[in-house]
C-alpha cells in the first residue's frame, strides 16, 4: 500500500472509528455524532479503503459489532492524534489569552535602558508564561523592517512611522539637549546657544538614520549646514566623546546620562523640536492579549516617567 494514499483519510473517519468501537453498533454510534447510519457506514467504508484493511467485523442483524486487529491498531493511533489536536486546541486557546506562546519587541538603546525594564517586569509578573523577546536596534528603517517581515509584534519606534501598513501611538516626547565637557568654556554659559551657534559647533550625534537626516535639515534649514565630527550608535560612547572635548553632542535627552559629572548639559527647549516616541505595529495583523497588555503597561509607564518629570 503506497503511503501517499493515506492522504484521503480525514478526521472524521477516525471519529466515526472510535464512536463506532465505544458504541458497539453503527445505529448508536451515529446518534452520538448526529449523522444518519448510512452516513457513518459511508465513512467507515472509505477509512477502509483509504488503509487497505478491513477494520470492523460485521456479524449482521443487532449483534454487536467489533473491530479487528487492524482497526485496534489504527484506533491506537487515532487516539495519539486525538491527543494532540486537544493540546492543539489549548495551545492556540492559551496564545489567544496571551498566557503562553512569544511576544517579540523591537527597541532602541535608550528605551531599552531608561523605559523599558519597568515595562518588562510587570509584563513577565502579568504573563509570566510568554517568553519575551527583545531586538535591540539604532535603525528604524531596521525595526519597521522587521515589523514588516512578521519578525516583531510591537516595536518602540520614531512618531511619525515612514509610509507602509504601520499604526501605533504617541508615548512621550523626548527633547534635544547639548551636551558639553564640564572644563568647556560652553560648560559655565548661562544662555541657550542659538541655533546658528550649533551649527558651527563640532558636533557628535548618532549614525546616519531617519532622525538624524531630520535632525540635519532642521538646523540647516534655520542656520546653516552642520559639521558633524564622529558619529556614533552607543549612548555611552558619544557622552564620554563630549567629555572629552572632541566635540559636543546634540542628542535626545533621554540618551544620556544626566548623573555624568564629565558632561554639563544645557536644556535647548523648542530651539531643536522634540522626537516623538511611541509603540507601532502592523496594522493589518491581529494582536493578541499579550500585546495588548504591554501597550497598555508602555502608556502607564511613560505616563508616570512624564508625571514624574513635571512634579
Amino acid at each position: 500500500m503506497q503511503a501517499d494514499t493515506w492522504l484521503g483519510l480525514e478526521l472524521r473517519h477516525l471519529v466515526a472509528l472510535k464512536a463506532v468501537a465505544e458504541e458497539g453498533t453503527f445505529g448508536r454510534a451515529a446518534i452520538r455524532l448526529g449523522y444518519t447510519q448510512s452516513a457513518i457506514s459511508q465513512q467507515i467504508a472509505a477509512l477502509e479503503r483509504v488503509v487497505g484493511h478491513r477494520l470492523i467485523e460485521r456479524p449482521g442483524g443487532r449483534r454487536r459489532i467489533w473491530l479487528t486487529e487492524a482497526g485496534q491498531s489504527l484506533l491506537a493511533h487515532a487516539e495519539t492524534v486525538f491527543t494532540e489536536l486537544q493540546a492543539a486546541a489549548e495551545d492556540l486557546a492559551a496564545l489567544t489569552a496571551g498566557s503562553a506562546g512569544r511576544l517579540r519587541v523591537g527597541t532602541y538603546q535608550s528605551v531599552g535602558a531608561r523605559i523599558l525594564p519597568a515595562i518588562v517586569r510587570d509584563f513577565t509578573a502579568a504573563y509570566p508564561g510568554v517568553a519575551l523577546e527583545v531586538r535591540e536596534s539604532g535603525s528604524d528603517e531596521e525595526l519597521f523592517g522587521m515589523l514588516g517581515r512578521a519578525e516583531l509584534e510591537l516595536s518602540f519606534a520614531l512618531l511619525p512611522p515612514p509610509e507602509g501598513p504601520f499604526d501605533g501611538i504617541e508615548l512621550f516626547r523626548d527633547p534635544y539637549v547639548l551636551v558639553v565637557a564640564a572644563d568647556s568654556p560652553l560648560a559655565d554659559r548661562a544662555a541657550t546657544p542659538t541655533l546658528p551657534e550649533i551649527a558651527r559647533l563640532p558636533l557628535i550625534g548618532f549614525q546616519v538614520c531617519r532622525q538624524e537626516r531630520w535632525l540635519e535639515s532642521h538646523i540647516h534649514a534655520h542656520a546653516a549646514k552642520p559639521t558633524w565630527v564622529l558619529r556614533s550608535d552607543d549612548n555611552s560612547t558619544i557622552q564620554a566623546m563630549a567629555a572629552a572635548g572632541v566635540g559636543v553632542a546634540l542628542v535626545p535627552r533621554l540618551t544620556i546620562d544626566p548623573s555624568d559629572a564629565r558632561t554639563v548639559v544645557h536644556e535647548l527647549g523648542e530651539l531643536v523640536p522634540p522626537r516623538r516616541m511611541g509603540l507601532v505595529w502592523h496594522a493589518e495583523r491581529s494582536r493578541s492579549e499579550a500585546a495588548e497588555t504591554f501597550i497598555a503597561l508602555a502608556r502607564a509607564a511613560t505616563a508616570a516617567s512624564r508625571d514624574a518629570s513635571v512634579s
